[in-house]
């Protein structure tokens, strides 16, 4: 399993409506090769930072499955307009699990 962590900053009075493109995304991951979930979070100290964490079974299935696909320019009509600047995306491997 591949973890995408993407985060986020948002214009400022757009987080209602990131949000909301966000739910209507959901449907478009849940379909997604290898998309096995997806969550998000909104920064405390900071609550125009997102961070969007999304499971793959392989990194290409984001990178090429995802990045190439109809849905993925949905999910950036759905969101981009709302980016404070280019999402800075990177993607993790389980190490250890505690409890």
């Amino acid at each position: 399993m591949v973890l995408e962590s993407a985060e986020i900053l948002v214009k400022p009075g757009m987080e209602e409506a990131f949000e909301e493109g966000v739910r209507q995304a959901v449907p478009l991951f849940r379909r997604a090769q290898g998309c096995s979930g997806m969550r998000l979070q909104r920064g405390v100290e900071n609550p125009r930072a997102y961070r969007l964490l999304v499971e793959w079974a392989t990194l290409e299935d984001h990178t090429v499955h995802f990045r190439d696909s109809e849905d993925f320019q949905e999910w950036r009509r759905l969101v981009g307009h709302c980016f404070d600047g280019a999402p800075n995306v990177s993607h993790l491997s389980g190490v250890l699990d505690g409890f």
